[in-house]
């Protein structure tokens, strides 16, 4: 008889920056915390693994094969992981893990997108500055992209590092420390945000960088709520400075090798990594380096659409933009999934492609349909999307950041 093991899912507190993204984000209420550590309840997991893409350090990426699952309480005390000690099977028994530990551990894996960075993407700089050690940032900007007139106040805010070394690539996020305590007495949590500008900077040879940064005013479900860190930073002046941990990523990168094509699909400030990865491409096209890039942008209106302005502006040479607006009056409301299938046979054909590496980036709600439409595509072409989407994963050519 086979002494079965279970696949259990921890968080490793040593790596933890306990910003709480992964206990936000669980469908299941499966990640609790105290003061000390942020644990999963074995009961509840089902390692859906919604808690995986928003993760900055990998932390919670962590699992074990045990006889007697790891309680709460257990977990709670933890100052670091314990060690691993796989059962021993008894004398002619086998262990055995069932076929459920691989399925669930697949279906994380493709929750996630891809697990490992582009073949030629640079070596990023992870954890460099934490939050009892942050980096200090100095405002040279905050700029509103969106019309005065609209209710979507995003920012476009450049922070600048002085003599500070903070090396980011494209696809990367900072953390920001707001200051003052939550409604308990505690310091806020660590909120995390996509850089929007290269990794020479946000003005070349620079030590700065960029965030595209939205005012949150309502949850997901409309209801009042003021973001700590989105008005903290949205009201910062020039010459204020801020506090910044990371940066984090390492997975979420763009390629650098000649001819690698950039499917990228986005709305609202999901675009600071296309950006990023845009603008890095821009400043150097004279260089014939990169391959084609397709951009698939959503927004209500073209003036809630951040980089309105500077996207028209964009040579074709460079990038094919197609916009998509859900709010236009006399229009009937587009979301970027149409515009997919608008642009379906060269879709099809990048999916086709072996050059072809996909972003995805921006509210949670879109990536069912994104993510149907690209299989649709697939099918439409004789694939099977399951196969082939975990080839991309594989390959590091799915990258999937949704919130």
């Amino acid at each position: 008889m086979a002494a079965e093991l279970k696949r259990q899912h921890l968080i490793d507190p040593e790596v933890c920056i306990r910003c709480n993204t992964c206990e936000e984000t669980c469908p299941y209420d499966a990640i609790t915390h105290d003061r000390k550590n942020y644990v999963v309840n074995v009961e509840r997991c089902n390692a859906c693994g919604d808690c995986l893409p928003p993760c900055p350090t990998g932390a919670i990426d962590t699992w074990r094969n045990v006889a007697t699952p790891y309680s709460v309480e257990a977990q709670l005390s933890w100052e670091s992981l314990p060690a691993v000690e796989e059962p021993a099977a008894a004398p002619g028994e086998a262990v055995a893990i069932p076929h459920e530990v691989a399925r669930l551990t697949a279906k994380a894996e493709l929750a996630t997108g891809a697990t490992v960075p582009p073949w030629s993407a640079a070596h990023p700089y992870v954890g460099l500055y934490t939050p009892d050690r942050p980096a200090v940032a100095t405002v040279a900007g905050n700029f509103r992209l969106t019309d005065e007139n609209t209710e979507s106040d995003i920012r476009h805010l450049v922070l600048d590092f002085g003599s500070t070394a903070f090396p980011v690539l494209e696809g990367q996020s900072i953390g920001i420390l707001a200051p003052g305590n939550d409604a308990e007495g505690r310091a806020h949590h660590v909120r995390l945000y996509s850089v929007a500008s290269p990794r020479e900077g946000e003005r070349p040879r620079h030590n700065n960088l960029a965030l595209t940064v939205k005012r949150v005013l309502e949850d997901h479900e409309g209801r009042p709520v003021r973001g700590v860190a989105s008005n903290y930073l949205c009201d910062l002046k020039k010459g204020e400075q801020v506090r910044v941990c990371g940066p984090y990523g390492q997975t979420f990168l763009m390629p650098n090798h000649p001819g690698a094509k950039l499917l990228m699909i986005c709305t609202g400030t999901g675009s600071a990594p296309m950006r990023a990865m845009t603008e890095r491409r821009r400043r150097r096209l004279a260089l014939n380096e990169g391959g084609q890039i397709m951009l698939f942008f959503g927004a209500r209106t073209p003036s809630e659409l951040p980089y309105f302005g500077p996207l028209q502006k964009l040579p074709p040479a460079l990038i094919d933009v197609q916009l998509a607006f859900s709010r236009v009056p006399g229009r009937s409301k587009e979301y970027v999934q149409h515009r997919l299938l608008a642009m379906g046979d060269q879709v099809a054909a990048w999916l086709k492609d072996s050059q072809t590496f996909i972003y995805i980036c921006g509210h949670k709600r879109m990536e069912a349909d994104v993510l149907a439409t690209l299989a649709g595509l697939a099918k439409r072409e004789g694939l099977d999307w399951p196969t082939l989407r975990s080839m991309l994963c594989r390959e590091g050519r799915l990258h999937i950041e949704t919130y």
